[in-house]
């Protein structure tokens, strides 16, 4: 399953993200509502975890929203505030499971399966691809031109990420979140150095640049003309 996560807390989600990263799950994650419903918005998820009280936009408007534009996913709200009116407020925002802080991450796992398998079968994509660039997870190979890349585990895995959102500006914050797992700026230049090994390889010698920076911005990997 492909999981967005939007807590606020830090080490919260860490613990989640790892947690369900190591039961076989790709996740995402988004530190405050507003972030959390634009990732929201780009679709391709099979499950959102949802702490309710966040910043910028708190959990239970960040999914009226998002029911509002007609967005199915299954939803799991995770809240300190566990009385049944505070239950019946998640449920009745559109969330479909509500899990009361602390809880044990084996139970947060199944209940989050649970809402998958509710939902019916889904088709995981495991295929990427931006014009002759493509991807595949299950055999952890990059081509491009029919010609193989050899990526370092953490080259692969920013690409992924830059492949899931193609076409998309992907921020320096979100980079820092979900392909390093810091929740902190560590004031280093370790994107610009994996952007820049990355660019050399998937595209030096090619005619068609597809990694480029977005000034001000943040990073894009597409073919479209600017």
């Amino acid at each position: 399953m492909r999981i967005l996560v939007i807590e606020d807390d830090a080490d919260a989600a860490t613990f989640m993200v790892k947690g369900l990263r190591s039961a076989g799950h790709a996740v995402e994650h988004a530190l405050d509502g507003k972030v959390g419903k634009d990732m929201a918005a780009s679709g391709g998820y099979d499950a959102y975890v949802i702490d309710r009280m966040l910043p910028h936009k708190d959990g239970l408007a960040l999914l009226e929203e998002r029911r509002a534009e007609g967005d199915e996913t299954p939803a799991l709200f995770l809240s300190a505030l566990g009385e049944v009116d505070d239950r019946v407020a998640g449920l009745q925002s559109g969330g479909d499971d509500y899990l009361v802080k602390p809880y044990e991450l084996s139970e947060l796992i199944a209940r989050v399966e649970a809402l998958g398998r509710r939902r019916g079968p889904t088709n995981i994509q495991t295929t990427f691809s931006v014009a002759d660039l493509e991807m595949d997870i299950l055999a952890r190979t990059v081509r491009r031109g029919g010609k193989k890349i050899d990526l370092q585990p953490r080259e692969f895995r920013l690409l992924e990420y830059l492949l899931r959102h193609a076409h998309q500006v992907v921020t320096r914050t979100m980079l820092l979140e979900n392909v390093w797992e810091y929740h902190f700026d560590p004031q280093t230049n370790v994107i610009d150095v994996h952007i820049s090994r990355l660019r050399a390889k998937i595209d030096k010698g090619f005619d068609t640049q597809l990694l480029r920076t977005v000034r001000g911005a943040g990073y894009t990997l597409t073919d479209k003309e600017e």
